[in-house]
């Protein structure tokens, strides 16, 4: 007889949970990112898997038990890490290449066994997958469709699409920080909490200020300098209201700012007579000033809510900078995700990663950082994610960074994972719109 268990609730919260890795997808893109997180995790699978059965949400602390716990690799490659996997209580899937191109079988038996799974007696109310593959996205629209909750742990740069059919995204710095880093354990697994990802203000819900802050008012943290501070230095503040700790966990487990009506609706869902007592003087901006000083905000138009120790006002995603965006522009930064970078500041910031590649030995940390402090510097309004994205991508494209690296490589790198991403959202690209695309992202380096 099928179990129709409802989704655990209360204090005591445990859910029933399926994980599937795609392991050749998760190690390479974390190798092209960070080699030594990339080992981490095909060497050490049990340490990683302790640290995500913890988690904590707007509801409060709840445990996962992995019930399937199912890693798929190709063995002609990979076959040196089975046995971790093996001793970490996986079952493994050898999945052997089948093709001249050398593609193997883990995607199809990912999904059947997932497809099982759903079907199975035992109810799995959440869904774990680690993969940066697109190609899932039907299988968590499956599981979705049934009521499940849906993770997706990605290695690389994951298409929007994707992305925004999961209740919760880790990414890939996420993940190489879990599974380098035992002293995460407590912030990282707030990442995990089950939020639902972007949806639009619900009616009713006033995210304008009436009499308070200036309409394009800019509210830094008054404890920590956007960007300069890494999450497990976040200064302690007591949890004083269920909304005040709802908007914290989401904001810092988002992997970019917020709108400021999806921050509202978070709000009402943890504290529901905040719906009819309403935000008091100055409207929802205000009071989300007073209630939770410690996230940076903007209300101009649509407004944002981010986590100051990893973003800034420059990070907000929106209109192409400092310039009017074409139609073009402004589509693959819709699309895509692509940062709304001016090419002036694009050509800032490749340059400055260049230069940075010959000065110091690349470290994703740190280089980012540097990289962002050379544009800020320079007048381009960067920020720390964008970097980070930037670079990422280009890794994930396949260029190696080195001091040998010029900024004119870096661009063709960069401007050919936009095309590619354009493409993979089914944007219809004539010659004419790939010569011009190449040509904001690369900042007319590649114009020569």
């Amino acid at each position: 007889m099928t179990t129709t268990d409802a989704p655990p609730t209360g204090s005591d919260r445990r859910y029933r949970c399926a994980l599937f890795v795609d392991f050749d997808n998760v190690y390479i893109g974390l190798r092209r990112l960070d080699p030594d997180a990339a080992e981490a995790f095909a060497t050490d699978p049990g340490h990683w898997l302790s640290e995500l059965e913890q988690g904590t949400d707007s509801d409060g602390d709840f445990s996962r038990r992995f019930l399937i716990r199912a890693c798929y690799l190709n063995p002609s490659v990979f076959s040196r890490y089975r046995p971790n996997f093996t001793r970490a209580g996986f079952q493994v899937v050898d999945c052997p290449s089948l093709t001249q191109q050398g593609k193997s079988s883990a995607d199809i038996n990912l999904v059947l066994d997932a497809v099982d799974a759903l079907a199975a007696d035992t109810r799995y109310e959440e869904f774990v997958i680690a993969s940066a593959d697109a190609d899932f996205t039907p299988l968590a629209l499956r599981c979705r469709a049934a009521d499940r909750r849906v993770t997706i742990i990605t290695s690389g740069p994951a298409a929007s699409a994707y992305r925004a059919v999961a209740d919760t995204v880790i990414t890939a710095d996420d993940l190489a920080e879990l599974v380098t880093s035992s002293a995460l354990a407590g912030a990282l697994s707030s990442v995990l909490d089950g939020s639902p990802t972007d949806t639009p203000a619900p009616a009713g819900v006033d995210v304008r200020a009436a009499d308070g802050p200036a309409p394009d008012a800019v509210v830094p943290s008054p404890t920590l300098a956007a960007d300069d501070a890494e999450p497990s230095t976040r200064p302690a503040r007591a949890v004083t209201t269920p909304a005040h700790r709802a908007i914290l966990q989401r904001v810092r487990s988002a992997d970019r700012p917020l709108p400021l009506g999806v921050v509202a609706q978070v709000a009402q869902k943890a504290d529901p007579t905040l719906a009819t007592t309403g935000w008091g003087p100055g409207g929802f901006f205000a009071w989300l000033t007073r209630t939770v000083p410690e996230v940076g905000a903007s209300s101009r138009p649509p407004g944002f809510v981010w986590d100051p120790a990893r973003f800034g006002e420059a990070d907000l995603p929106g209109a192409v900078a400092d310039t009017d965006p074409t139609a073009l522009q402004q589509q693959v930064v819709n699309v895509t995700d692509t940062p709304g970078l001016s090419q002036a500041n694009y050509r800032v910031l490749l340059e400055s990663l260049a230069a940075d590649l010959k000065a110091h030995p690349f470290e994703r940390a740190t280089t980012s950082k540097r990289v962002r402090n050379a544009c800020q510097e320079a007048g381009a309004a960067v920020g720390r994610s964008t970097v980070d994205y930037v670079i990422a991508c280009v890794l994930y494209g396949g260029l190696e960074l080195t001091s040998a690296v010029s900024a004119t490589d870096l661009a063709a790198a960069w401007a050919d994972y936009v095309v590619s991403l354009s493409r993979g959202a089914r944007m219809e690209l004539s010659a004419g719109d790939v010569a011009a695309i190449r040509s904001w992202v690369g900042g007319g380096l590649l114009d020569r």
